[in-house]
Parts: C-alpha cells; structure tokens; sequence
C-alpha cells in the first residue's frame, strides 16, 4: 500500500453527500493524527447512482467501474434503486450489481455494541458476531422472470414437460426466480470465513442454512463448508458431531454402538441402515481423529457447526454468544445482519464491506438506505459510514488511524453527543443532539 493512495468514493445519494462529507472529514484527521505528512488519502469522486444518471444518463457508468477496479480499494455511500426510464438498461440493485460486476464474493458485517447505544435487549454488549454473507449466487444472482412474459411461459412449459408442472400451483400468474448456489462459490466465501476465524481466534464458524427444505442449494452449502473444513483445516478445527463423538468416547462410550446411541436419541427408532450409517460414523471419526484431536485436544479447535436459518433469528437473540463467525447465503445473510444490528442500534451505526480474497479488490460500504427525506439536512447519523471508514484503514493496515476513528466515536456516543435518531432513543435529558458535520468534529475531538 502507498502512503499516499487513491481511493474513489461514491458519495451515495439521498443522506449520502452529508454523511459522505463527515466521514470524510473524521477519515482525514485520523490519517493526519496518526502519521503527520507521511500518509494521506487522494480521495477520487466516482459516480453511480441519481448523481451519475444526471451527470450521465447512466445509473452505473463503466468509467466507475474501471476506476474500482483500477484502483482496489473503495467507499461508497448508499444508492438509490434505480427506476426504469425506457431507455437504459434496468438495474435490479446498484449494490448488487457492484457487487457481482467486481466478483466481491464477500459482504463482511461486523456487529458489536457501542455504550450508550439505545437497545431493545438487556444485554446488546453479548452480540460479537461477524457475517460472512454470499454476494454473487442464491436469489440476489438477478434471474427473474415476470408473470406471463415468454420466459415464464417458457419456463413453464419446460417444468411441465419434466413432470414437475404440478409443483406450480398457479402456472398462468407465476413469476420466477432461479436460486444458483454453487460448490465454488460456497467454498470460497466459507474459506474466507474460517481464515478470519482462525487468524482472530474466534471460538466456532457457523454455517447457517435452510438445507432441511432446499437440499441442493443451500444443503449443498453446508455440506460443502463441511467437506472443506474436514479437508483442508483438518488440523485446525472439529465439526460439531465429532465434538460430541469425542466427547462420549472420552465419557466411557468407547463401544462404537454405545457411542452411536448418544450420539442420536431416536437411536431406536431408526433403520437397521440408519443404525449401522451411525456406528461407521462413529468408528470413522475415532479412527481419522481420535488420536489427533481426542484427550480433549478438539477443546481448543475452531468449531465448525451448522443452524436452520429461521431458528437461528431466534438464537441470535436468546443464544447471542454462540455465534463468533457466521457464513451464510445471500438472502439469509441479508435477514441475519439487520437483526444483528437492530441488537446494537440499528442499520445506521454498523458497518460493512465487500472484499475478494483472491483479487483484494474491497469496496467499503454504508449498509443502511439514502433516507431522501433528509437529503441535505445536515441530520442523518454517519456512524455506520464512518465505521466502515476505520474498516477501510484497517484493510490498508493503517492500524493506528483505524483505532483512533473507532475510539473518538466510541467516546462521543458514551458522552452522550448524539444525532437525532439516537437522541430521540434516549430521552429528553439524557443526550445532546448534533448534526451530522457536528458529530464527526465531535468524534475528531475526541481522538485524545
């Protein structure tokens, strides 16, 4: 990395220009703070969105996207959805279309309480939970096909002519949806997750799933997270089911049938089959890895388990430390990260970002909406942009500018120096409001 890079930002549209300009601000002070003359940001104005509709008359030009590709690392604010003028091509999503036209494969949302953040839980501080969510498959790859277009009366046709047409319960008003979910695609962002997990010592990776109802799609997910993890971090982690054969065996259930009947209740219940598939998986496992990873040596190993996706928005709030790292599809990891975040103070104060590993190409990301209402107000809260902001340092490892930026926010929340959606959380009395510009020169204050 250079000390002195060039960075494009999209200021975003709506609230984007004003918490684009805090961010700014607290992002330059920090650097400045931390490295004096020896490091600084050239900032490069890109445009998406309404700014380069009007500049344009393209919601994404192909300019921006060779300069974020150029360049690697980027920041954006949010982006209005773009509407169909009859003359462009439609976009179904800004974001999405970033996303997938730079293969940013990974949607990182870190999710961690703030003191002094108004709550709905007893205990925000419990969430520590980072997401790994899918980018580029499942529902969000963008093939869809209307009710009564040709390619949904194609495609009908087609379901009808493999025997699957009864699956459709009302064919002739039928729009359509295709969820690709891939064996590449999965693995790759489950590596990138255990990576993280590993090099941060997080405790357990978590794949989170509908794979009891979609068992090609996202079962698939799973089990291909699973054959990576038992492959190739064999000597770094244990799934869940060998924690708990492990665990019987070093209890006395050294019988590979005794163990099996822990090992699954309804033990009785099943198949002679079903009963003989348990015992060789519990010989499999004490023979791979009962020399390795037994005498409580799996203790100290990233756990690698699994969790259906709806039970697990229940869990996040009644079972919030289990989860260190989750990785999840598109759509889950969409429903998982706004819950989390509801947690710790709402979309407006977390962060985000999308990142290949393999490229390094990151683009840096408001998560929340453009709020056009308040377009221009100088109101808007710019935490989560200036969070993602200390994320963007990090990336770059400019560690100790990172730091200061999560510090003097961290201190000016605690203080009670708040914007309006926080202030009206708290009460009358308990805050002082501040505008937008004013909270981020209240964070650089509070750098010391």
């Amino acid at each position: 990395v250079p000390n002195h890079p060039t960075i494009p930002f999209i200021e975003g549209d709506g609230c984007g220009p004003d918490i684009w300009r805090a961010t700014r601000h607290v992002l330059d002070a920090a650097v400045a703070a931390a490295y004096g003359s020896d490091r600084s940001v050239d900032w490069l104005e890109v445009y998406a969105g309404e700014k380069a509709y009007i500049k344009t008359g393209e919601w994404l030009p192909a300019a921006t996207l060779d300069a974020l590709a150029k360049h690697i690392v980027s920041i954006k604010g949010p982006l209005a959805t773009p509407f169909d003028d009859g003359k462009s091509k439609p976009l179904h999503s800004l974001q999405a279309t970033l996303r997938q036209a730079l293969d940013l494969y990974a949607s990182i949302r870190p999710r961690s309480y703030i003191d002094g953040v108004p709550s709905p839980m007893v205990h925000p501080e419990w969430v520590n939970a980072v997401i790994f969510r899918d980018t580029t498959e499942d529902v969000y790859a963008g093939i869809e096909f209307p009710a009564g277009s040709a390619q949904a009366n194609s495609l009908t046709a087609f379901l009808g002519a493999k025997g699957l047409g009864g699956k459709v319960r009302f064919p002739k008003s039928t729009g359509y949806g295709i969820k690709p979910v891939s064996r590449e695609g999965s693995q790759r962002l489950i590596r990138a997750a255990i990576e993280y997990a590993l090099a941060n010592k997080s405790k357990n990776v978590v794949l989170v799933h509908k794979g009891n109802i979609m068992k090609f799609t996202e079962g698939g997910f799973k089990d291909w997270g699973y054959a990576l993890a038992t492959s190739d971090y064999r000597s770094q982690c244990v799934t869940e089911r060998e924690s708990w054969i492990l665990d019987n065996f070093e209890n006395g259930a050294t019988d590979h049938k005794e163990n099996a009947v822990k090992l699954e209740p309804g033990f009785d219940m099943m198949t002679e089959q079903q009963q003989n598939d348990a015992v060789a998986e519990v010989k499999g496992v004490i023979e791979s890895i009962g020399a390795t990873h037994g005498n409580g040596r799996w203790k100290e190993l990233l756990l690698i388990r699994d969790t259906i996706a709806d039970i697990t928005l229940q869990q996040i709030m009644t079972r919030t430390e289990e989860f260190d790292v989750i990785a999840t599809t598109t759509l889950n990891g969409s429903y998982l990260s706004e819950a989390l975040a509801a947690q710790v103070g709402g979309v407006g104060i977390v962060p985000g970002y999308n990142v290949n590993f393999e490229t390094g190409c990151a683009m840096f990301e408001a998560i929340h909406g453009t709020a056009p209402k308040y377009a221009n107000l100088d109101k808007v809260n710019p935490s989560g942009l200036i969070l993602t902001g200390s994320l963007m340092l990090k990336y770059l490892g400019w560690n100790e500018a990172s730091a200061l930026v999560e510090k003097g926010l961290r201190k000016t929340i605690s203080s009670g120096k708040v914007t309006y959606d926080l202030k009206r959380l708290m009460g009358q009395g308990e805050a002082t409001e501040l505008k937008c510009s004013e909270f981020g020169k209240a964070i650089v204050q509070n750098f010391q």
